[in-house]
């Protein structure tokens, strides 16, 4: 008589493979009623209403509380009014180093105490160490300029 050609080992894979699609079936199943049971939702369950702030609330608003009153006067369409006072362009400063033969230096600022390029091209005259001058303001590549530099 021939033996079988199944071993043991081979039952017991075959067992588990049968046992693991089982239970992939099983669990497909359970998720499917999960999510015919929790996934329908009436319609008035989805809605959502805006309250008097602009926030989303699942609740309806109470017809019955007070509305916030607004006056027309109060409501600015379109930008924002224009702040017109007038800024002064001229500053005073006091040369803190010029290098003659270079042709910069740098100015300190009497209002911030910032310290400011100054290239000889942008001045009227000659410059010295400690001058007071009047000078504007300008944005340079590396950061403010001084222009229109005049010894005060």
């Amino acid at each position: 008589m021939a033996k079988s050609q199944q071993s043991f080992n081979k039952k017991e894979k075959e067992k588990k493979r049968r046992k693991k699609k089982q239970d992939k079936l099983e669990r497909r199943e359970q998720r499917k009623i999960e999510r015919e049971e929790g996934g329908k939702k009436s319609f008035e369950e989805l809605l959502m209403y805006v309250d008097e702030d602009g926030n989303l609330t699942p609740e309806p608003p109470d017809p019955t509380k007070k509305k916030k009153e607004i006056k027309l006067e109060n409501i600015i369409l379109g930008a924002a009014p224009i702040d017109n006072t007038p800024v002064e362009t001229v500053r005073e400063g006091q040369v803190k180093f010029f290098n003659d033969e270079k042709g910069y230096g740098f100015i300190n600022d009497k209002a911030t105490k910032e310290s400011i390029f100054v290239h000889i091209n942008n001045v009227e005259g000659e410059l010295r160490e400690n001058d007071r001058v009047t000078f504007e303001i300008e944005n340079g590549p590396k950061g403010p300029n001084a222009v229109n530099v005049k010894l005060i």
